[in-house]
């Protein structure tokens, strides 16, 4: 049986239809069947009004369903693995010192650019990453390391070790650049560290912005040759610190639309296909093959191998 989504419906498969000069009984199909047509012809027009239509109601709310159960699910994973770990400890007696990622810098002496993300403090690691940025110019004595923080002058300058462990949580590298081309692109990060906007107390915002992955990102907008993306756990990358709401990203492949980084929309080469969704990210990677979910960010290929 093949049901008219209108009012009605016909047996096509016993191959019982009125002859041509009895036009169907159905005043939608009569208005929109030929008469003179095969007995297929008229099967695949009906099979054709009976797919979704997807600007139908039922359709549409299925498909926002759909939406949500990618944003909520993830969220509800990266719950239960806060609940089992041991984040949940005083952050004030946390382990802060170095994860081991980066050697002495005196057994380093080539120029190095580091962009490292951890899980933020407490119940926020559950949706967020804090990352900060490390540098070291050729023959430094030691590492610059910079992070965008809550308390007191948002900007700190080795604050804590250059690959130390963000309150208990071990760092992961988002950005590794070495050697002359470190060097050449270090003069620019410190640049835009420089004249980074929001640099005075109290403009550090958890969400939407700006806070520390704001900070970061603006440093990959205003250095593109970094040619890095930080995850989509990055809550606050969106967030319109320029006030451009509208504009190229910063690896300069595509585009982007940002509604005060509350709700979003990314498309290029680097950064691939993401909508952001209250500071969550829900996209699709496909130069580095990944998916993107809030709370567990990439299911794929790592941003820095």
């Amino acid at each position: 049986m093949v049901l008219c989504r209108i009012c009605c419906w016909r047996d096509f498969h016993t191959g019982i239809w009125p002859a041509p000069a009895a036009p169907p009984a159905c005043e939608h199909l009569r208005e929109r069947i030929p008469h003179r047509t095969g007995k297929n012809q008229r099967a695949n027009y009906i099979s054709n009004i009976n797919n979704d239509d997807p600007t139908d109601p039922a359709s549409l709310k299925k498909y926002v369903l759909i939406f949500l159960f990618l944003i909520i699910a993830p969220l509800l994973v990266s719950t239960a693995n806060y609940l089992r770990g041991d984040r949940r400890g005083n952050w004030q007696t946390a382990d802060r010192s170095s994860a081991g990622l980066l050697p002495a810098a005196s057994d380093h002496p080539e120029a190095l650019i580091r962009i490292y993300a951890a899980r933020t403090v407490r119940w926020r690691g559950i949706f967020a990453v804090h990352t900060w940025i490390v540098v070291k110019e050729r023959g430094a004595p030691s590492y610059s390391r910079y992070d965008y923080t809550a308390w007191g002058q948002p900007i700190r300058v080795d604050g804590f070790a250059a690959d130390g462990r963000w309150f208990g949580a071990i760092p992961q590298a988002v950005a590794s650049v070495d050697g002359p081309e470190a060097g050449k692109l270090i003069p620019a990060i410190r640049s835009v560290i420089e004249n980074y906007k929001f640099r005075e107390y109290g403009d550090y915002s958890a969400w939407p912005g700006p806070n520390s992955n704001t900070f970061v990102q603006a440093v990959l907008d205003g250095v593109p040759e970094l040619n890095a993306v930080l995850p989509p756990t990055a809550i606050g990358k969106d967030f319109p610190y320029r006030g451009e709401w509208c504009g190229l990203t910063a690896s300069r492949t595509g585009v982007f639309v940002s509604l005060g980084g509350y709700l979003g929309l990314t498309i290029g080469w680097m950064e691939g296909l993401e909508f952001n969704f209250f500071g969550g990210v829900l996209g699709l990677d496909i130069r580095r093959p990944a998916l993107k979910f809030p709370g567990i960010g990439r299911l794929g290929v790592p941003l820095s191998q």
